[in-house]
């Protein structure tokens, strides 16, 4: 009976397993065979408030287009940490060079040259401890050297991906395990700036194209702009999570209570989005990438209308000269001028 129990147990979580074999690690269930049109409505809220969404006409225009392309490193360089103390300062650095050599020489059969090895001396310090001096009538406590503590930083460049796991285990022999950090370099940058400002260029004429058609003669528009670029690395995109629940298969067989096992914080690469662009360059990637992106924004406003001049208006005067004659007769005639 109790096999039986157990026994089913199995099987139910089977069956949930099985059905969950889409689901990720990560807190964001995938939908991606369950979004499609039909008699059900779709969960996303999002999406239905862009079905939803009200356009509010407008005479004035606005071109926005964004650009992104996905460029894989030229070069990269990873960055370790090492320690070595010794009883003396000579010792000490002996003992940090023989490590650091056992590594050239590891490096070299992958194709890493000593060119693509530097060595960044962080700090070179004693270390004291406290020595007691007993006299006949007191105690001094004094510091005094006991060895010495070299720290180093180790840059080291590589040029493909798959030397990376390389790295790691010639570093390891040598007992280093700090991983600082892993830097990302492009080549001509500006050449890649180049390329997306002539997509947006010839999108944004498509564009006008478009509202051409539509009746909109950008030429009678005042216009105004603002555009930005950037460039982000892998290291500004990993996120974590951690399992949202563990099962003790243990707790089964023992028949006790469930116990909670530590759950791991584990890390993702995740990339800028494509849902807001406009041209996205080399959009499928398998890899960590450097993602450079552009944004232009255009409005276009209506030019006011000229005025037309008032019409001038003219007074014109006309003057009426009287001749009165000399023997003062009242016979008054109007002189006319015309």
């Amino acid at each position: 009976m109790k096999n039986q129990a157990l026994s089913v147990m199995l099987m139910l979580m089977c069956m949930v397993i099985s059905n969950a074999q889409h689901k990720g690690n990560y807190d964001q269930i995938s939908r991606q065979n369950i979004l499609h049109s039909g008699n059900a409505t779709i969960y996303n809220p999002t999406v239905q408030q862009q079905i939803n969404k009200i356009l509010n006409p407008s005479t004035n225009v606005f071109i926005d287009v964004k650009a992104l392309q996905n460029i894989s490193a030229t070069t990269y360089t990873a960055i370790f940490n090492v320690s070595q103390i010794g009883p003396t300062a000579d010792s000490t650095n002996l003992l940090m060079n023989q490590r650091v050599d056992k590594i050239k020489s590891a490096l070299k059969t992958i194709g890493i040259s000593e060119e693509d090895f530097a060595v960044d001396v962080i700090s070179f310090v004693p270390n004291y401890e406290i020595e007691v001096q007993k006299k006949l009538f007191s105690k001094t406590y004094t510091e005094v050297p006991n060895g010495f503590e070299l720290q180093q930083n180790l840059h080291i460049q590589f040029t493909k991906t798959n030397q990376f796991e390389n790295i790691l285990t010639a570093c390891a022999k040598s007992e280093i395990y700090n991983l600082v950090k892993v830097d990302y370099y492009i080549e001509n940058i500006a050449e890649v700036y180049k390329n997306l400002q002539t997509k947006l260029l010839k999108l944004i004429e498509e564009k006008k194209a478009y509202y051409k058609v539509l009746g909109f003669d950008l030429a009678n528009y005042n216009v105004a702009i603002a555009d930005d670029q950037y460039c982000y690395f892998p290291k500004d995109f990993y996120q974590s999570y951690q399992a949202f629940n563990s099962v003790s298969f243990e707790a089964i067989t023992k028949k006790k209570g469930v116990t909670t096992a530590k759950k791991q914080t584990s890390y993702y690469y995740q990339p800028l989005s494509y849902e807001n662009y406009d041209v996205v360059i080399n959009p499928s990637i398998l890899e960590p990438v450097v993602q450079i992106g552009m944004n232009i924004r255009l409005q276009y406003t209506p030019k006011p209308k000229e005025a037309k001049p008032e019409p001038v208006v003219k007074t014109e005067i006309k003057h009426k000269y009287y001749v009165v004659s000399p023997n003062g007769t009242l016979d008054i005639k109007a002189l006319q001028t015309n």
